[in-house]
Parts: C-alpha cells; structure tokens; sequence
C-alpha cells in the first residue's frame, strides 16, 4: 500500500484545539504560545472544577501564606476539623482556580477564543458528555495531562500505576474515542525524555511516555493527512519542576527548558515542512551517582544471545555468519559497569583480549555470561575486570576479557577543560588541518565505494561510515568517517550509552583497509593494549581517523589509532590494537551476506 502524504498544513485561526491539562501549568502556556503564533481556538480540559466566584474569604488576597492563614479562619468557623493537608488542598483549589481563569484570558489576550471543560480523560462516560457539545469543531488535539507518582520500582503499588500509565494512555484513547484522528489536522502528543532514556523513579511515567512515542508513529502511519507527533521534553523551567528538583538537576547537570524557549519551539514544530513522528527535546535524567562501598564487590550477568534480536549483525557477516562485533563486547562490558553505577560513565579499557569471538551458528551458546570484579574504587574513578564466557559440554569457554575504568560523569565544560590539561593537548588539530602520515610515497586518496565493493571491507549499512581514505603510506593512514544513526530497533541488545560500538568499529576499520591496501591481507581483531575515550561522537557526525603503524609481520599488525571530531577536538585514541593477518580471510571477506556458504 503507498501512503500519499499531505502538504503541511499549519494552524491557523481556523483550527480549534482540544487541549487536555491545559488549563494550568506547562500546557497551558504551550496553548498560550499557540494562540500567539496562529489564533484559533482553544478548549481546555482539567479535572479541576472551574467555580464562577472564588470563596469570600480568599478575594483580594495574592500571598499564599496569607491565603493559608485565612483559609484556616475560615474552616475553624465552619467547625471543621483542621489537617495540614486540609488547609493545602483548600487554598490550592484557589490557586487552581486563578491559573485555569489566568490562561482563558492570556489566550484571548494572545488573539485566540478559550474555554474550559471540567472532565477527567480516565473516565471515558463523562468524557464523552463533555465533550459532545464540541465534538464536530475540534481540529486538533494537544495531549498534555499527566500524573506522577515517583517512587522506587518495588515501592510502586498497582494504583500508581494505573494513574500513571492511565492519565498519559488511557486517557489518550479516551479522548481518540470522542474525537476520532480522521478527524484531526494536529495530533501533539507530551511524552517526556523519560519515555527515551529512562529514568530512576519513574518506571511507570516512562512506559507510559515511551507507548505515547510508539502510538505517535502508529498513528502516523495510518492517519498520514493529520500531523502526529510526540515531543519528548526534558525537565521545564516550571510546572512539575520546584524550586528544590531544579537544584537537583543542576547538580547532576541536566538542562532544564525555560518556558519561553520550549514554547517557541512547539510552535515551531507545527509549522515543519518535513514533521517527524517523534522529536526529543532535551537530554537524558541522570541519576545521582552511586557511592562504591567499602568493600570491592563482584557481579555476574547472564544474557541470551539471538540473530533476530539483534539486526545490526546482519551487516555484520563473515563466510556467511554473523558474527559478533567485537566492539560490542566491550560495549556490553562498558555498559553493564556504568548500569551498576549511575553517575559514572566510561573512561578507557586496558588489555581487551578476543579470545574465542561468538558466531551466530550452530556454536552459538544458550546463554552467556559477564563476569565483573571491582578491583579499585574511589569518588572519582572505579576499576573492573570483565570476563565474557559461555559453556559447552559442561566446559567453560571464555570469549573476551578486559579492564574497565570509569569516571565519575561530569558537564562538557568540564570535560573540556580535562581535555585541554591533559599530556594528550597537542593531538589538537588547528585550523582543519587534517594529520597526515608524513612520507614521500603517499598514495592517492581511496573512496568509500572502492572500500565496500572491492570487499576491503565487508561491513553492511549499520558499518558503514567510512566516507573516504584522505591519506595512506607505509606509516599509516587517515581516514575521514561518519556513520548515520543506526536506529535503537535495530541496536538490539547492544544500545549505544556513553560509548558507540558503532562509530567505534567505523574508526578501527582503518587497520583492515591499511592492511589490505599495503599488503594485500585483511585481519581480525585480536587485542587492544588501551582504549581511551575524551569525548562522545555521535552518530552523524565527522571525525578524522589516524593510524599510525607500530609493527607489521607475517601474521599480525599493531597500530594506534587517534580520532579528531572536525574542529580538532580529541574524541579518542586506542593504543596497541592488534589484528590478525591471513590471506584465507580474503575470501571470507566476500561472503558477507548471511546463508552464504564458505569453500572449505
């Protein structure tokens, strides 16, 4: 079926939004923002009930410990029995009911036409009544309601969940069963950055936000003439946000987005030319660091092993069989320490063996298994050494080892300045001026196209970011790479944290192709003396990688490998990496699709 995808069409005045939690908080300053921006009209939904006079009591009166003090006058005259809790669900009716008026008329002020329905999105029946009068006018929908209930996952009860999940899903599918999408024109979907990245606390808000993201795409597809989307914010400047969590935030480095800017790009969003079903706008909530105990502690994982749970390896082929980048060995290492230790994040691996690589065939084992050892702590840096082993036939057989470091995380600024101090300063490129191996037999530059058909190289897609060899001679080479995203679906097991095994892999191709190109031979990998990462590269973007030559023989290659992004900054450098050199590789080379079958 070819779907025809409609031209853009923006708000106007014309449209009339349903607007669900918006009237107060975050979304209704996004609706505020709309109406600036296009006019139109604007229904909000809330489960506060909106009175035509606040209570005698409160009239005049804008402090809220003045509201509190004349709020307990009041229920001492009326004989009732006073709570904290009391006094604070009373004056915060009032307060609710001042933002839900305050937004009507910011609206109006801002050249949009308001309303206000009292209904709850969880209970379908009433919603429906409610909303009957405007079903017919109702030209998008902003789905901004939401409910936290933050705790740690065994702490978390049934309920917590179903006000959770209910308000952001369910009251989704409340709403899409009063107003069909076919309908719509503009479908807005509030996810959250928890939904993406995961957050500690909120195992329940983000599976709620991460379903937000999936029915985004999903109704996409099926309702191509309406723009769906779903906006994964970050943390505001504002709303959930108090005063208290934003000084948490700032300690663990996490943007927050201030409300004009966030709203600005709302609206800009409605208008793209190219709308994306699922846009994320902020970075992810990290967690407090863990403090290591006293004692060094050891730690064992087990993990099944499946083709079809990781598609990535079938650009990963070899004599016909996928085989396990050994890349994402060390990812599965770096990833599993700094999972255990929330605040730190990876700093280099020394001494990474490939010991016997894992081949998705008849070999392949039921279930392997990391093995993690502490072997130094501190609040700065945390040492392991990682094991990966399976077992056949009641024997182990060991399959990668390494030492991890981590650190402890910190902001860019900081990073940079690490950087710039450290013995490793004058890698710095200036001026875009690429490192070269210095020699007066330097060969032409090679393009990528020569690297992946002449089998050079037998990476498929999810490899293939080598755009071209700018430089290659006896003492090495410099390589200019960028890989496109290789979408979470398709990273399976192996997601990219704060290391790629992608663009990783991308950069070490480089001993491959000088090895075929000087020699005539390609390898496999065998050992990494050090590797050290400076800075995250991310998908889609340039860097520069130079070999530099240590030892060549018969049967083995030992190069350094350093990594610029384009303005020169240090991203990485791996020392001491050694492959192994065969010519029967050759032909293994070019079976690089799965289910071809080697001559041997």
């Amino acid at each position: 079926m070819k779907i025809e995808f409609m031209e853009t069409i923006y708000p106007d005045k014309n449209d009339v939004f349903l607007v669900t939690g918006g009237g107060r908080g975050i979304t209704a300053q996004c609706a505020i923002r709309l109406a600036e921006r296009y006019g139109g009209t604007y229904i909000l939904v809330g489960r506060s009930p909106l009175e035509a006079t606040e209570p005698a009591w409160a009239a005049g009166c804008d402090d809220e410990a003045a509201l509190k003090s004349r709020a307990i006058t009041a229920l001492r005259v009326d004989g009732a029995r006073l709570k904290p809790a009391d006094v604070q669900r009373t004056v915060g009716r009032v307060l609710a009911q001042r933002e839900i008026v305050g937004t009507l008329r910011a609206i109006e002020a801002a050249g949009g036409a308001a309303t206000y329905l009292s209904a709850d999105v969880n209970d379908v029946g009433a919603l429906r009544v409610a909303l009957a009068p405007v079903r017919d006018r109702v030209t998008g929908i902003l789905h901004g309601a939401g409910v936290l209930a933050d705790k740690r996952i065994e702490q978390k009860t049934a309920a917590d969940f179903d006000r959770v999940y209910g308000t952001k899903v369910r009251g989704l599918q409340a709403v899409l069963a009063c107003i069909p999408p076919e309908h719509l024109r503009h479908l807005v979907l509030f996810s959250s950055v928890a939904g993406f990245y995961g957050n500690a606390g909120q195992a329940d808000y983000a599976l709620a936000n991460e379903a937000l993201n999936k029915l985004a795409h999903r109704l996409q597809r099926e309702y191509p003439a309406c723009h769906v989307v779903a906006v994964d914010w970050g943390p505001w400047d504002g709303g959930m946000v108090t005063p208290e969590l934003k000084q948490v935030f700032a300690e663990r480095h996490v943007a927050v987005i201030p409300v004009d800017v966030g709203t600005d790009m709302l609206a800009d969003e409605l208008a793209r030319e190219t709308p994306a079903a699922q846009i994320v706008i902020g970075g992810a909530l990290l967690s407090p660091a863990r403090e290591p105990s006293a004692g060094l502690r050891s730690y064992r994982i087990h993990r099944a092993l499946t083709l079809d749970a990781n598609p990535f390896l079938r650009d990963h082929v070899i004599g016909g069989k996928a085989v396990l980048p050994t890349v994402c060995a060390v990812g599965w290492m770096i990833n599993a320490c700094e999972n255990l230790y929330p605040g730190y994040t990876f700093a280099r691996v020394d001494d990474y063996r490939a010991l016997k690589g894992i081949v998705f065939d008849e070999t392949l084992a039921d279930d392997y298994i990391l093995d993690l050892r502490e072997t130094a702590t501190s609040t700065e840096e945390l040492h392991f050494d990682a094991l990966i082993s399976s077992e056949a036939n009641g024997k182990s057989r060991y399959h990668y080892k390494a030492q991890v470091a981590l650190r402890r995380s910190e902001n860019q600024e900081s990073a940079n300045q690490r950087i710039s101090e450290s013995a490793n300063h004058e890698l710095r490129i200036t001026d875009y001026e690429l490192p070269q191996p210095t020699t007066h037999n330097l060969q032409p530059s090679i393009p990528s196209e020569t690297l992946y058909h002449d089998h050079t190289l037998f990476h498929g897609p999810s490899f293939r970011g080598v755009e071209e060899v700018l430089a290659i001679s006896e003492e090495g080479l410099t390589l200019r790479c960028c890989l496109p995203e290789v979408p979470p679906e398709a990273q399976g097991q192996f997601p990219v944290q704060s290391f790629n095994p992608y663009l990783t892999d991308v950069q070490l191709q480089s001993l491959l192709i000088w090895a075929k190109k000087m020699r005539g031979v390609v390898g496999l990998p065998l050992r990494i003396q050090k590797g050290e990462q400076f800075r995250q590269v991310h998908f889609g973007e340039v860097t520069y990688a130079t070999l530099t030559v240590r030892a060549i023989s018969d049967h083995s290659l030992v190069a350094d490998v350093v990594v610029h992004n384009a303005d020169g900054d240090l991203c990485s450098r791996v020392t001491g990496a050694e492959i192994t050199l065969s010519e029967r590789l050759l032909g293994l080379f070019e079976q690089n699709k799965l289910g071809v079958k080697s001559e041997e």
